[in-house]
């Protein structure tokens, strides 16, 4: 088998895994948010700039893990297309 074919399947499969557990833990993230979303809604001691603290954060956080997958997306675009290159230069 290619060595550039096995190269490019095992970075195919790391996607996969990175998507799968980046999809988890986000989804464990909004989970997370909505409790915290509740437990601000429930409590009338809290102040109101608490409250935007603690909202101001949850986007923050959002903001960030969205950032960290686009960097990662143009990442594995960037591996694809230097593959693609590879293959035309076989090609040639």
């Amino acid at each position: 088998m290619d060595p550039k074919q096995v190269t490019k399947q095992m970075i195919e499969f790391n996607k996969t895994a990175f998507d799968n557990s980046f999809n988890a833990m986000a989804a464990l993230q909004e989970q997370t948010e909505r409790m915290i979303n509740m437990f601000i809604d429930q409590s009338p001691w809290l102040p109101e700039d608490g409250r935007k603290v603690i909202r101001d954060w949850s986007r923050a956080f959002k903001k960030g893990r969205e950032d960290f997958k686009k960097s990662v997306d143009e990442s594995y675009k960037k591996v694809d297309a230097l593959f693609a290159g590879i293959e035309k230069g076989k090609s040639k």
